[in-house]
């Protein structure tokens, strides 16, 4: 880069890495644990290097089940979680881009009224919904239930304020032409309008996603049988306040299994994430 002495760039890339290693050093001590007996964590301080007992650990946590969660095994709590994050991830951006089609693409009595409406439960913080919602949920018979934990957090007015914004930009003249073209409404959406916003799109499933897995409060209440606990919840649970009473390697373990897949979300979608935070000509 012009303009830039050498020894500025290293003192930028020190900084950077110095950075990522203060970022990263839990991460791999968590990891570290997880691969030491209960007795090792207990008796500090924990080793810098990974021990002998992945293998057992992962293979006991993911299969074997955990005690202080009723035995429920962790590849359970990874499909509940999944499950949740998946359905909130793709519920929303299914509301979200229809809502915003309708009142960017159609004109009908009260278009900004219900625009306006959605745009105020921004405004609404999750703990005042959060009585009634769950109120709701008891009535219906969703408590323990997969839809009781994805319903309630599908609707997105931040996703739907994203979606009519950049339906906004959209030329008049691509929609004269496409009417022209003998294309109706739901033609145009499908063909036109989704290829168009498929960065967008990208761009709000893995916040969406990442919104959805790390979700505490609502799992927290709607939940109440071990089998039905997201990982997160699972978490909590195992941690006692005395050590001895905790499975450390196990809680560990799980820690290590709970932030893969959001990374993995991350790194699989991110060229297309980047893309649709940051493009700005369509």
């Amino acid at each position: 880069m012009l303009g830039i002495s050498r020894t500025s760039r290293y003192i930028a890339h020190a900084i950077l890495i110095l950075g990522v290693i203060v970022v990263a050093f839990p991460i791999y001590y968590t990891f570290v644990a997880s691969t030491h007996s209960l007795q090792t964590i207990l008796r500090p301080p924990l080793p810098l290097l990974p021990g002998d007992r992945f293998f057992d650990n992962y293979y006991q946590a993911l299969f074997g089940g955990v005690g202080r969660i009723g035995g429920v095994s962790v590849d359970l709590l990874l499909f509940n979680t999944t499950v949740m994050a998946l359905g909130i991830a793709v519920g929303k951006i299914i509301i979200s881009v229809l809502s915003a089609f309708a009142i960017v693409f159609f004109r009908f009595p009260g278009r900004m009224f219900f625009f306006w409406v959605i745009f105020i439960t921004l405004m609404l913080p999750v703990e005042v919904r959060i009585l009634p919602t769950y109120k709701v949920m008891v009535d219906l018979g969703l408590i323990d239930t997969y839809t009781g934990l994805i319903l309630p957090l599908m609707a997105s007015a931040t996703a739907t304020l994203l979606f009519r914004q950049f339906f906004l930009t959209i030329p008049g003249e691509l929609v004269e032409a496409a009417r022209v073209d003998g294309a109706g409404p739901w033609r145009f959406f499908k063909d036109i309008l989704l290829p168009l916003s498929k960065t967008n799109i990208a761009a709000l499933f893995v916040i969406m996603f990442i919104y959805g897995w790390t979700q505490y409060l609502w799992p927290l209440l709607v939940t109440n049988r071990n089998d039905m606990n997201t990982i997160v919840i699972a978490l909590r649970k195992m941690i006692s306040f005395a050590d001895a009473d905790t499975q450390w390697h196990l809680v560990m373990v799980t820690s290590i299994l709970a932030i893969l897949p959001p990374i993995m979300v991350v790194l699989f979608m991110q060229r297309w994430f980047v893309k649709g935070l940051v493009e700005t000509e369509k």
